[in-house]
């Protein structure tokens, strides 16, 4: 199934094409990188994930859409802890695996612009 199929609310507010859910929101697993200092925020043992929400994706939100969005994040089932570092880089604790966090995401964000 296609991005248009599965996220049409979403995809039809964006104006580049799209061609992975990578291209929607960058899902990294966290590790503890003693060489970089980047993510010293995100403490690995309570955050194995981080998330970005593009730029598209914020664009296609606005910014009272995606406050939303952070509020429905910080109270999905799907993540045992979230905290939003900034309006648009989270880290969680899921027991899913790096798409499947990209897709509980995703899934917020087109319910939010149904809505």
């Amino acid at each position: 199934m296609s991005l248009e199929q599965q996220y049409p609310n979403l995809i039809s507010k964006i104006e580049e094409k799209v061609y992975d859910i990578r291209d929607l929101v960058v899902v990294d697993e966290n590790y503890d990188d003693i060489d970089s200092d980047e993510f010293d925020v995100f403490d690995p043992s309570e955050f194995n994930f981080l998330i970005y929400l593009t730029q598209r994706v914020q664009d296609a939100l606005g910014s009272d859409k995606l406050q939303n969005v952070v509020n429905r994040l910080s109270n999905a089932k799907e993540f045992e802890t979230f905290f939003a570092s900034e309006e648009d880089l989270y880290g969680v604790k899921s027991a899913l695996d790096e798409e499947g966090v990209a897709k509980a995401v995703i899934d917020i964000v087109e319910r939010e612009l149904e809505s």
